[in-house]
């Protein structure tokens, strides 16, 4: 059985990642996530990560700051940071990672560049894929349908 590496999850869902700088305001911050159908946004300045803005950061703390989506900018809610990982972790320490501090989304970066993000859901998806294919690979076995 192979080992499946977030550079192999970027190729199939594809790399890059969704950004908003830290001065837009939270409101238009949900507007993108909305738009693509996406639980966070990375915060960036000048292409370099400052931090991560999710669902999360907006419904724990936008009320008890006692801010407005409109006023508030995504810089007051944003979670600083960010643990980011690199396309050649593979998906079992990213697992690990989610599942030890917490995260749902983990940026991906390669020499210093955003390169993707990697989701709670895209981990999942991942190791589902992995056991069918194992499943698949077994039952051949059982069925004497293997020829090495």
């Amino acid at each position: 059985m192979t080992t499946t590496t977030v550079r192999q999850i970027l190729e199939t869902k594809g790399a890059g990642a969704h950004a908003v700088s830290p001065d837009v305001s939270v409101f238009d911050a949900l507007a993108v996530m909305a738009k693509h159908d996406i639980g966070a946004v990375l915060v960036t300045e000048h292409d370099h990560l400052t931090g991560i803005f999710t669902e999360r950061d907006y419904a724990r703390k936008l009320v008890l700051k006692g801010l407005s989506s409109k006023e508030a900018t995504v810089g007051e809610l944003m979670t600083p940071n960010v643990c980011t990982i690199t396309p050649s972790h593979t998906v079992d320490e990213v697992m690990n990672i989610m599942t030890e501090n917490r995260f749902r989304h983990l940026p991906v970066v390669e020499r210093g560049k955003i390169v993707g993000i990697v989701t709670i859901g895209d981990v999942v998806k991942s190791i589902i894929v992995q056991q069918e294919e194992t499943i698949s690979h077994l039952s051949s076995y059982i069925a004497g349908d293997i020829t090495n």
